[in-house]
């Protein structure tokens, strides 16, 4: 039903045509030859900005392991400990509950003066509660920790995101988006036999804590230049 409602929006929505970029002149349509050179330039772009460049990686890095990979961990987790699945389900809305609430906090906030490092401190305490969430023991923890982390989470997905489109060029913001939708929901269901094989082998705990360690290398890029002082 959600899908069909989205489609009737969808068809009700009237834009104009899409312009060419790169080579192609300003309202002149962009052939079907010249598509993968359209590709070409727009990853020149990326190559060429150092900010837009770190901003993908450390959104790709912060993003990859919510996208899928770690609700197939919560499963795995829930099961080593015998939570059962009403717990899991418990988890899994106090992270959905927490995620609404930073993302409301974050469409009213009037600017972000420190959003460099702001994200890399969303991103660090990001990794410290999923791995503590990964050795947890009481599934009332669990489900406070899943709150903890969608919030935490959620403020580090607004705040990259919206330097992306701050820093990007309007003409390339479509495809710089496509490269982190890439990085994120196109490379995650490739982490799904990696979390079986890790839990299987050392534990879902493992696992998190990996989740962790990718999230950690995020923050890191996050405290760089150009990157530390970026404002909104």
């Amino acid at each position: 039903v959600m899908f069909g409602v989205s489609v009737g929006l969808l068809w009700a929505v009237r834009v104009g045509p899409v312009e060419a970029v790169g080579r192609a002149g300003a309202g002149e349509r962009a052939p079907r030859g010249r598509l993968l050179g359209e590709l070409r330039d727009g990853l020149r772009h990326l190559r060429g900005h150092q900010r837009l460049r770190r901003l993908v990686w450390v959104i790709g890095l912060g993003e990859m392991c919510f996208s899928g990979p770690l609700f197939a961990g919560l499963v795995l987790l829930a099961d080593e400990r015998g939570w059962g699945t009403a717990a899991l389900g418990w988890i899994l809305t106090a992270f959905s509950v927490g995620g609404a609430v930073s993302a409301l906090t974050m469409a009213v906030a009037r600017h972000v003066s420190g959003a460099g490092a702001v994200l890399a401190g969303s991103l660090l305490v990001t990794a410290v509660v999923v791995t503590v969430l990964g050795r947890i023991g009481s599934p009332g923890s669990a489900i406070a920790l899943g709150g903890l982390l969608g919030a935490v989470s959620g403020v580090a997905m607004v705040l990259g995101n919206a330097l992306l489109q701050k820093a990007a060029e309007p003409r390339y913001l479509g495809r710089l988006t496509s490269v982190t939708t890439l990085c994120t929901l196109g490379l995650s269901p490739l982490l799904y036999p990696l979390t079986g094989l890790v839990a299987a082998a050392w534990g879902a705990a493992t696992f998190f804590a990996a989740c962790g360690a990718i999230c950690a290398l995020a923050a890191a890029t996050a405290l760089t230049q150009p990157l530390r002082g970026a404002r909104l």
